[in-house]
């Protein structure tokens, strides 16, 4: 074997994506000593998601100093290829940097924005952000705001609001952000089809996990509500049941809205990131995994972004897995998968095996390696 990829995602909970990477490529080389290894840890979009591109293009950290879901001083960063930056929303309004303070009606996209604007400021033409992982509720108006947006209510007054008083929004005057992203490409990494409002909403599906209550969540929904048609006035979209509007607290509705970006699969927004096409010449196999396969990993999750791009080049997949579900479909073997494997070697708890898995993943990997070698 000349040449391999290793493109993971983390068995959550268990093993991150960079350390499954490291494992399993250092299990190569002990079989396969001049191989030559592309390792791409995939993250969802959430924390850890710019950790991920820096490992996978060996790109440098930027720092910035920004402004957290409260509006505290908080340092955060990007990293940046050529003109393109990456960066994660997490880092601004992620749900642990709330801790226990969570109240999604007064948190705050606005970091994010300062990162973005920092990004354009130093040359960046094209942004890609990850949506995963927030504590916010805002719709991207916080975001909106940094980057020059104004909101008025309906005496006339500029305001700045908050996730509970978007009703209170008679006029939005986007102009300064158009023109300052007239010629910049964002892209919205985005894994959920979810509405911006309603029983499957924002605030109905996640608002909870911020720290809204039943009746806040009612508040936020109605606000959100108010903001899409708000910007359906002035900004002349329609974003309400756009899939993916939304993702982390209505941002998905604010990529569009707002920054006139798009939302697309985190999938693959990695490949065509890390020009995974390109990489795909030359190469033996291609090695990916998840802490657990089942149904979901065939509808567009990682697995089969993968899997699509591999049997369109004819090169084998191999599947190592956490877990393997009793749903995975019939047709497994026809959707570009050459093989699925899982690490588990005892009959264990989950608990106990949790411990284990760096060994069983570096065992199951070689086991898997000395059979390829001795075809």
């Amino acid at each position: 074997m000349n040449k391999c990829i290793v493109i993971p995602d983390s068995f959550k909970g268990t093993m991150s994506a960079i350390e499954i990477c490291d494992i399993m490529t250092k299990a190569i080389h002990t079989v396969f000593p001049e191989c030559t290894v592309e390792s791409v840890p995939i993250a969802d979009g959430g924390e850890g998601t710019v950790d991920c591109f820096m490992y996978a293009l060996n790109s440098k950290k930027i720092m910035v100093s920004t402004t957290g879901p409260y509006g505290e001083k908080i340092e955060a960063y990007y990293t940046r290829i050529g003109n393109k930056a990456i960066m994660e929303m997490a880092c601004c309004a992620g749900l642990p940097l709330v801790g226990d303070n969570k109240d999604p009606s007064k948190t705050t996209t606005f970091g994010l924005g300062t990162l973005i604007l920092h990004a354009i400021q130093n040359g960046c033409t094209e942004i890609v952000i990850g949506l995963g992982g927030s504590c916010t509720n805002d719709g991207g108006t916080g975001v909106a705001r940094a980057l020059g947006t104004t909101f008025y209510t309906s005496e006339g007054k500029i305001f700045n609001p908050k996730s509970d008083e978007f009703t209170s929004i008679a006029h939005i005057d986007n102009s300064k952000t158009e023109k300052l992203l007239s010629n910049i490409q964002i892209t919205a990494m985005c894994d959920i089809d979810n509405p911006l409002c309603g029983p499957i909403g924002a605030s109905a599906m996640f608002g909870p996990q911020k720290g809204a209550s039943k009746d806040m969540v009612a508040i936020l929904d109605k606000n959100l509500d108010a903001l899409s048609s708000i910007i359906y006035k002035d900004l002349h979209k329609d974003v309400k049941e756009i899939p993916g509007a939304g993702a982390a607290g209505g941002m998905g509705a604010g990529i569009v809205a707002f920054l006139g970006g798009k939302l697309k699969s985190g999938i693959e927004t990695v490949l065509d990131t890390v020009h995974f096409n390109t990489l795909l010449q030359g190469t033996d196999i291609v090695f990916t995994g998840e802490g657990k396969i089942d149904a979901q990993s065939f509808h567009g999750k990682v697995i089969s972004g993968i899997a699509n791009r591999t049997k369109a080049a004819h090169i084998p997949l191999t599947v190592i897995a956490g877990d393997i579900g009793d749903d995975i479909p019939e047709d497994v073997y026809d959707r570009g998968i050459s093989g699925i494997f899982t690490i588990n070697r005892k009959a264990l708890p989950y608990k106990e095996l949790k411990s284990y898995s760096p060994e069983y993943l570096k065992k199951t990997m070689l086991d898997i390696l000395h059979f390829y070698k001795a075809k």
